[in-house]
């Protein structure tokens, strides 16, 4: 099996995370920071080496900035729910994925905001001026994907940070696409808020995320429970990242992910190298195959979005699947405007998602297959 749905979750894990994971399952079972005996603190030492481990990859200015979360849909919704601001409006863009679209839409029915959302204007992806013509008096939030899950458009967040600093405006980073394989430094980029997916680009197990903080803003609980601080209180403890954790954390992902960040860490120039190898290589082969492709020639992502010509994109990933033993995604992403914008809302599109597991021989055995289609089932 050829597996190339990467953006949806990295398949092939490293041993490093496997053993991690494992050896959590036999040395840290306890639950950390719920009691006071040795084996649960033994536990939560081991939680605040993870924290540690992001806070430094991410250049914030602590670990207790670091919420471990599901899921990167939940520390968006974190991000978002738990900074609405009654009367306030926030402007997103094209790229954003239904997690961050959806609690948007969902504060906008209740009357409680206004959204506005920023087209690029740019093929290569979302600079600031897409994004400033959109800003209001009362814009309190600006939410960036800072790469597409759909076609790798890459946004500026750069510049994007720097006038939001400079507003004093919320400044919201979906990380999920970039995480592991681009450099993000959320001081020099003026970051507030960073979601990430563990289980994408530092391969740790699924079920594991954060929202990263930097010193500026909090959001608000948005779940509320036991923290294992103040017990006898019925209200959500005031210290963080407790009072964003409620109820029991999964170390076994959490050590997991921070093997993954290890790993990154260790080999993160192969890692960039090899997926810009690699996404150069397939979208030149379907160029000069005449397929039409929606991620650029300058993308090096390990995102690749393209159709054959009268062929559903289900059809093309069924066929792979099915007569080439080859995994890639079809549809819409989770990601209805972009493919609004991409003009594929009726036949979606296909992505293959490349890792840095994967080989030059494996994208060449697709370039053969998607050869073979459009030859021989062009409509």
């Amino acid at each position: 099996m050829i597996y190339l749905d990467n953006s949806a979750t990295t398949y092939v894990k490293p041993k490093e995370v496997v053993k991690a994971v494992s050896d959590s399952l036999l040395h840290y079972s306890a639950n950390p920071g719920r009691s006071g005996h040795k084996a649960s603190i033994k536990t939560a030492l081991k939680v605040e080496e993870v924290r540690e481990k992001l806070a430094k990859h991410f250049n914030v200015s602590s670990g207790q900035n670091v919420v471990f979360t599901m899921n990167c849909t939940q520390a968006l919704n974190l991000a978002i729910l738990g900074s609405a601001k009654q009367g306030g409006h926030v402007v997103c863009t094209e790229n954003e994925h239904n997690s961050v679209l959806r609690p948007l839409e969902q504060l906008k029915s209740q009357g409680i905001i206004d959204y506005s959302v920023a087209y690029q204007t740019n093929p290569i992806g979302i600079k600031l001026d897409d994004i400033t013509r959109y800003v209001k008096d009362n814009t309190y939030m600006i939410i960036c994907n800072h790469i597409s899950n759909v076609n790798g458009s890459k946004a500026d967040i750069k510049s994007i940070g720097n006038y939001c600093k400079d507003h004093n405006i919320i400044f919201l980073v979906d990380g999920a696409q970039s995480c592991g394989h681009e450099k993000i430094d959320m001081t020099d980029f003026h970051i507030d808020y960073l979601a990430i997916a563990g289980h994408k680009g530092f391969y740790a197990p699924q079920s594991i995320g954060a929202l990263i903080m930097n010193d500026n803003f909090r959001p608000q609980p948005i779940i509320f429970g036991g923290t294992g601080t103040n017990s006898l209180e019925l209200f959500q403890p005031s210290t963080y990242p407790e009072r964003l954790e409620s109820g029991t954390i999964s170390t076994p992902l959490i050590i997991g992910l921070g093997a993954g960040i290890d790993f990154v860490e260790s080999n993160f120039y192969e890692i960039v190298n090899k997926l810009d190898d690699l996404t150069t290589y397939l979208n030149y082969e379907l160029t000069k195959l005449g397929i039409t492709s929606y991620t650029q020639p300058e993308n090096a992502s390990g995102v690749i979005a393209f159709n054959i010509k009268g062929l559903h994109s289900s059809e093309v990933a069924n066929i792979l699947n099915d007569r080439y033993d080859i995994c890639v995604r079809s549809g819409y992403h989770c990601a209805p405007l972009k493919h609004r914008a991409l003009g594929t809302l009726e036949q979606g599109a296909v992505r293959a998602s490349i890792s840095y597991f994967n080989t030059f021989s494996e994208i060449q055995r697709l370039i053969f297959a998607i050869k073979h289609i459009s030859k021989n089932f062009d409509k």
